[in-house]
């Protein structure tokens, strides 16, 4: 099924109906969080029947494969105030006990959306960018979307964050008292994980954009490249970085051990690479990096985010030092007992679920506080 009918209303004479709950994410593409929402719909929240809208795209074509009902939410091509219409409609027609968002957009349009509707807001945060400014062309507009999240964060009955890195940042940017539970992006170890060998072949894994700091990356490799001629290093990905990068290796005379082959398979190329190198000074929770980890790969990362709640310090580099990001990627390269190991910290994709559906079930039950004008 990938649609809504009124037939798929709880009936009034079934005793114990099993709650919806409405998932709004504003991306379409398959990125990151379009992964958490994936996976999420794949293994189920328990006890929880769901029901996804957002932009019409690949997430929800994904989603349909899957069999879980979406509604699609004409986000891009609708003003604020149509957009806020239509998921009000949403909300009265599906009744759902719990609207879940996903991402700025997302949360402020629920929370537009669902004003004195009895259904309760419950938000992931995803990622807050170090630098208040990254995503804001001045200070008075990065106050100014500060202040927006300080307020929507009043109305919703519970707050998860991917992070511990992202927890504190809401409470240090966003001054919020809303209780806040970290649940992990949660990673499925493999039963056979792909036998390893020392390599040295180099991969980087994501969008060619500012944030991303793959300049890094290449001055790190062009180091590396100086000892080890062997070396060879794929910027896999697209982005608006991608023509500079270009010039950047040629520049650093590389260009001829550079491949930049834009999308490819993660898996497939993962298991042809030796080392993921992710220097980027705006991330979170990192599936790139935690797929790395699965699949026996070694990690050359930066400190940012959540980095170090799934890193070893051996991994990661401080910004900037492009020696100390070369060395390391040699190690990870060179050395198969040094690489990493996911913690115990980080769930399985069965175990996040089951951690989201226990904060949904202390908002049913009261355990957070939920603020005035959220309550039914």
């Amino acid at each position: 099924m990938s649609a809504c009918t009124p037939s798929d209303r709880p009936s009034a004479s079934t005793p114990t109906p099993t709650p919806t709950t409405l998932i709004v994410t504003p991306v379409s593409n398959l990125a990151g969080v379009a992964r958490h929402v994936i996976d999420l719909a794949r293994v189920g929240i328990p006890g929880w029947r769901i029901v996804v809208t957002g932009p019409e795209g690949p997430l929800l074509e994904e989603l349909r494969a899957l069999g879980t009902p979406v509604v699609p939410l004409p986000l891009d091509e609708a003003s604020v105030p149509r957009a806020v219409a239509a998921l009000r409609a949403l909300i009265r027609h599906l009744r759902p006990a719990i609207v879940h968002s996903h991402l700025a957009k997302a949360d402020i349009l629920a929370t537009l959306a669902a004003a004195a509707l009895p259904t309760r807001l419950v938000t992931t945060e995803h990622h807050i960018p170090p630098d208040r400014f990254m995503f804001h062309g001045s200070r008075p507009k990065a106050m100014a979307m500060e202040t927006v999240h300080h307020l929507r964060l009043r109305r919703v009955g519970a707050a998860m964050a991917v992070s511990d890195s992202t927890a504190r940042d809401m409470r240090r940017w966003w001054h919020t008292s809303v209780p806040i539970t970290v649940v992990h992006n949660g990673v499925d170890r493999l039963e056979s994980p792909p036998q390893r060998h020392p390599g040295l072949r180099f991969l980087s894994l994501t969008r060619l954009s500012p944030e991303k700091n793959v300049q890094a990356t290449l001055r790190a490799f062009a180091l590396v490249a100086v000892e080890h001629p062997e070396a060879r290093l794929t910027i896999a990905g697209e982005g608006p970085e991608a023509p500079s990068l270009r010039d950047l290796a040629r520049d650093l005379g590389i260009a001829d051990r550079v491949e930049f082959p834009g999308f490819v398979d993660p898996v497939t190329t993962m298991d042809g690479h030796d080392v993921i190198v992710q220097p980027s000074k705006s991330d979170n929770f990192s599936y790139t990096l935690l797929d790395a980890v699965v699949h026996g790969m070694g990690v050359a990362a930066s400190p940012i985010g959540g980095n170090p709640e799934m890193l070893p310090p051996r991994c990661i580099a401080p910004f900037d030092d492009d020696a100390a990001l070369a060395r390391i990627m040699v190690e990870q390269g060179q050395d198969l007992a040094v690489r990493p190991e996911l913690p115990a910290s980080v769930p399985t994709v069965a175990g996040m679920a089951a951690q989201v559906a226990q904060v949904y079930a202390g908002v049913l039950t009261g355990g957070p506080e939920v603020a005035e004008g959220s309550r039914w």
